[in-house]
């Protein structure tokens, strides 16, 4: 590493410490769901707004830091190692590409500043009850009425419906042609009259996702992003930037913490759970996965930085940092042994005053591991991503 990138991380390490509080850092050890709750996640924002870091990825010209790939990799990895949460990428990360990319210079002015400010905080309505992962089937009706579009339908696994104020979604405008061929995209207020949010509690006691209904809901044509009927190329451009988040920094975090627990919990010969053959075969296994996905982050990265998309380099990335995900929480889980029955909803809430039960791994470990088998499903199914992956790279 260079001195100068050196340098950075030394700066980025040094304000992490003085900023970011023990309150944000608990809540992120604690949280188990998709994302921390809106309360928290906007603390940590205005933290990093204020300091002109809440967007690196971002050009310089929308508020971005103007940082080279190289750094914006190494905050990522000093964000994930301090314990920092996690910020709602629905705005940040999704919709605003897709702004800056197909947006008018009004929207532009209008959207922009709040996302980064956290004054609009976002979800996404692209799945449907009995649409499963083909998103083109999609059948939220949309008619056009002089200079409003009238919603009629319902979506479903919106995360964070009850605590946004805006909604990027995407609509059926016609049935003519392919299915892809009649979508829109549009931007929306949540408090339009006739949308409706109902919570949808997962098995892991959390509360991320609800079904959101429309009913004869007037949405502005001012808010569509691209033209009619050709939303769905707005899909695809975002869905990239989805997938091709950096999943290396958080697991390289993740597995640090399995690491700590299995030198702290005994095994059965006395010994510690890091002195296991198996224990350790398993950790090196995995250090290595998340090696190998950031060396491929790096070339993703790479090529954002020469302006060209990650195409299907995302949808890979999307696969491999998912599932070794999922392996991580479910050595987790083996870790807490029987304590893995307990729920401890209640124990894990930030400030709480209920004692955990059994080892600290048994106090996120399960409610992690049930939200993590959606991460393989959200974004776009792995099994859709190694379609993409046979269609574009191998030509099958």
């Amino acid at each position: 590493m260079s001195g100068d990138l050196a340098a950075f991380r030394a700066d980025v390490r040094s304000w992490l410490a003085a900023n970011l509080t023990d309150e944000l850092r608990e809540v992120s050890a604690r949280s188990t769901s998709v994302f921390v709750d809106k309360q928290h996640t906007l603390k940590w924002q205005a933290i990093l707004h204020k300091k002109g870091w809440v967007a690196p990825s971002w050009p310089a010209q929308y508020g971005g830091t103007g940082w080279s790939e190289a750094e914006r990799h190494i905050f990522a990895s000093e964000c994930a190692l301090a314990g920092a949460p996690p910020l709602a990428p629905m705005g940040l990360r999704m919709v605003a590409p897709a702004i800056m990319h197909y947006g008018t210079e009004a929207q532009k002015a209008q959207y922009l500043p709040r996302i980064l400010s956290g004054e609009d905080y976002w979800c996404q309505g692209y799945s449907e009850p009995g649409s499963g992962s083909d998103l083109a089937s999609l059948s939220l009706r949309a008619e056009r009425d002089g200079d409003h579009y009238i919603l009629n339908g319902s979506k479903i696994w919106t995360t964070h419906a009850h605590f946004a104020n805006k909604m990027f979604c995407l609509v059926r405008t016609s049935r003519e042609g392919r299915p892809q061929q009649g979508i829109t995209f549009l931007l929306l207020d949540m408090d339009t009259p006739g949308i409706t949010v109902r919570p949808i509690h997962s098995i892991a006691d959390d509360h991320d996702f609800n079904q959101v209904f429309f009913e004869d809901a007037r949405v502005p044509v001012s808010g569509r992003l691209g033209e009619e009927d050709h939303g769905w190329s707005v899909a695809k451009y975002l869905l990239e930037f989805e997938r091709a988040v950096a999943h290396s920094a958080g697991l390289k975090a993740a597995l640090s913490e399995i690491v700590r627990h299995t030198r702290a919990l005994p095994a059965g010969d006395g010994g510690a759970m890091l002195d296991q053959p198996d224990i350790r075969r398993r950790i090196s296994g995995l250090a290595a996965q998340i090696d190998a996905i950031e060396a491929s982050e790096d070339v993703v990265m790479a090529q954002v930085a020469r302006g060209r998309n990650p195409g299907p380099a995302a949808s890979m990335l999307k696969i491999q940092g998912t599932e070794t995900a999922q392996k991580v929480q479910e050595l987790a889980v083996e870790l807490a042994g029987d304590y893995a029955a307990v729920s401890q909803y209640a124990a894990r809430q930030p400030g709480s005053n209920v004692e955990a039960i059994g080892p600290e791994v048994a106090l996120t470990a399960v409610a992690r591991y049930f939200n993590g088998r959606a991460a393989s499903i959200y974004g776009g199914s792995n099994e859709i991503q190694r379609n993409i992956i046979a269609k574009m790279v191998l030509g099958l």
